[in-house]
This record gives C-alpha cells, structure tokens and sequence, in this order.
C-alpha cells in the first residue's frame, strides 16, 4: 500500500505524542505500528523529505554499495544503516548477502530477465529464398537427383513385391485345384 506524504507526516507526529494512528484495512495493527515505527526511524537519520515517495528509484553504483556494506561488516547494524541511507533494510541485507558470497563483483549491476529477442529472425521472408551460392546450388542439384533415384528404386522394388504375391496367390490356387 502506497501512503501520502502528509499521511506518513501525521503518522509519525501522532506517534512522537504517544498516540497511534487508526490502522488501514486489510492491515493487522502490528505491522502497521512497525512500518510507523520505520518512518519515524527514516525521518530521524535523514531528515523529513526522505518520507516523500521519489518518482522513480534510485540507481546506486557499485562503490556507494560497497560503503553501505562496508559500514554492516564493520560492526554498525543492519538496520541502522539502511536507515540512515533511505533504504529499505532487506535491500542492504542482499547487497550484504551478494557482497559476502561473490565479493565485489555481486555489487555491480547485470542485466535481468529474458534476453531479447533476435530481430534477424523476423527478417526471414520465407516466400522469397535467400539467392543460394554455387556450392549449395550444386549440393541441391545433387541431392535432387539422389531422392528421385531413391524414389524410383522404391517404385521398383514395390512392384516386384507385388509380381511375387500375385505368382505366389496363382501358386496356391493352382495348388487348391489339384
């Protein structure tokens, strides 16, 4: 659920009085309280222009990552740290996680997701076949006339089966007159 700034503004300042806010529906009151208390947390370490909702993510290079993780593997808390950045204190805990298994190299950012498509493919016109060089002009040529022979020897050996059916069926006939 997204809030409005001045909602987060009015949580945090019923909360610095000792009181609560009403609690949204379809929320349960205790993770409500503990996104409040995140706010209050947010706006301590950075002022209260962090609890604005920013158009669009920031985009953190590699070696602002390495000082956040950098300050966690020191001893500070994970959570303090993440507050005091204005992040969320699961995205510190990955870049921590990334950091500890892959080294430096889990901090830089790669591609997601399914590659893109190749636009050749979608150039192919099938209707209109690509000009053929002489060597594949040949080998088609060649290939042509060696399905025609195996076409033809097929016809042959069909056909010689069925001359020995029909000897074989005047065979047994003769046999049933006699």
């Amino acid at each position: 659920m997204r809030y409005s700034y001045e909602y987060k503004r009015n949580a945090v300042e019923l909360y610095r009085q000792g009181q609560w806010p009403d609690t949204p529906d379809g929320l349960s009151t205790k993770a409500f309280h503990i996104t409040v208390r995140k706010w209050v947390r947010i706006e301590d370490a950075c002022g209260p222009d962090a609890l604005r909702h920013k158009g669009n993510n920031k985009e953190w290079t590699p070696e602002e990552r390495y000082a956040l993780v950098a300050r966690v593997l020191a001893g500070e808390s994970n959570k303090s740290v993440a507050f005091s950045a204005g992040i969320g204190d699961g995205l510190l805990y990955q870049w921590v996680h990334k950091y500890m298994i892959l080294g430096y190299n889990g901090l830089v950012n790669c591609k997601k997701g399914r590659p893109k498509k190749n636009l050749d493919m979608k150039k192919i016109n099938y209707n209109k076949p690509r000009k053929l060089e002489e060597s594949e002009y040949e080998e088609l040529v060649r290939l042509r006339a060696e399905n025609e022979y195996i076409k033809t020897e097929i016809e042959v050996i069909k056909k010689e089966i069925a001359l020995r059916e029909k000897k074989e069926a005047a065979h047994l006939k003769a046999k049933k007159r006699q």
